[in-house]
């Protein structure tokens, strides 16, 4: 199977270069900027294309690695050269295979692959891929084959539907760039109780990565401690009356999932007065 690559940001290089550590027959890229294109081949001992309908035409699949703004765009492009047979696969988290308007007209197969990770750096987070979960749902019909290319890599793959690729997208900013903002409110807070920058990381990280590697143990009810599921009404109210702004809507708003959490732990506790509070 030979795969080509329009766009050559991120997600671009590091596929494309654990496709070539996997002996996949990577052609190369195509990019708007030249000189990404360029340096993208060179990382991965491909080719560099200078026009886009070249590496269509050149391409069994083709992974349209470009911002999510962009993909209609690039669809509108190659929908208009022959690519019956052909599987073309964007990589967006929120998008769905159903950008591909018209794509049966073309004899073209749709597909969107999404690795859940946060791939930060051009040239090193392809050796952190083989660790994320891939999603992937398009045309049925041939959906085996995209899952065989992913898992000939040791990927590991599961498939999801496109009617909630939505809701998965936001369900990974959850556990991802929003804990990011969690961090940035715990630190300010403590930057506020004289904690200096230099300190901040070594009073989270135990609490940080100690709960992270608890819950993935024993799941977030095992994992559970602190005042919501000690019903600690006195403790809770005294730090709503500490914050203001929104770290404390923060706190209220995630108080209020972990009373979910701890009603389920505790089925037989009576959370009603901390349920008024968090709601007030």
């Amino acid at each position: 199977m030979k795969v080509g690559f329009v766009g050559a940001g991120k997600v671009g290089c590091s596929l494309g270069k654990l496709f070539n550590e996997c002996q996949h027959n990577l052609l190369g890229y195509y990019s708007r900027t030249s000189s990404s294109a360029m340096e993208a081949a060179d990382f991965t001992n491909s080719n560099y294309f200078q026009d886009l309908e070249t590496l269509i035409k050149d391409s069994d699949t083709v992974f349209i690695t470009v911002p999510d703004d962009a993909i209609g765009a690039v669809w509108e492009q190659i929908k208009h050269i022959s690519i019956a047979g052909k599987m073309i696969c964007h990589c967006s988290g929120s998008l769905s295979s159903e950008i591909f308007k018209d794509i049966e007209e073309t004899g073209a197969f749709g597909f969107s692959v999404h690795p859940l990770l946060a791939v930060s750096d051009r040239y090193t987070s392809y050796q952190e891929l083989p660790k994320a979960l891939f999603t992937i749902e398009g045309n049925e019909n041939h959906l085996d084959e995209i899952q065989d290319l992913l898992e000939s890599c040791d990927l590991k793959v599961t498939r999801i539907s496109a009617d909630v690729k939505t809701r998965y997208h936001g369900a990974a900013v959850l556990c991802s760039n929003l804990v990011v903002a969690l961090v940035q409110a715990a630190q300010d807070e403590l930057r506020k109780c004289g904690f200096s920058d230099s300190d901040l990381s070594d009073a989270i990280a135990p609490l940080l990565l100690g709960n992270v590697n608890k819950v993935l143990s024993v799941g977030t009810a095992g994992a559970l401690t602190g005042p919501i599921e000690r019903n600690d009404f006195g403790t809770v109210e005294k730090h709503l009356s500490t914050f203001d702004g929104i770290d404390k809507d923060v706190y209220k708003v995630l108080s209020r999932k972990t009373l979910e959490v701890a009603e389920l732990k505790h089925p037989e506790a009576d959370y009603r007065a901390l349920e008024q509070l968090l709601s007030s």
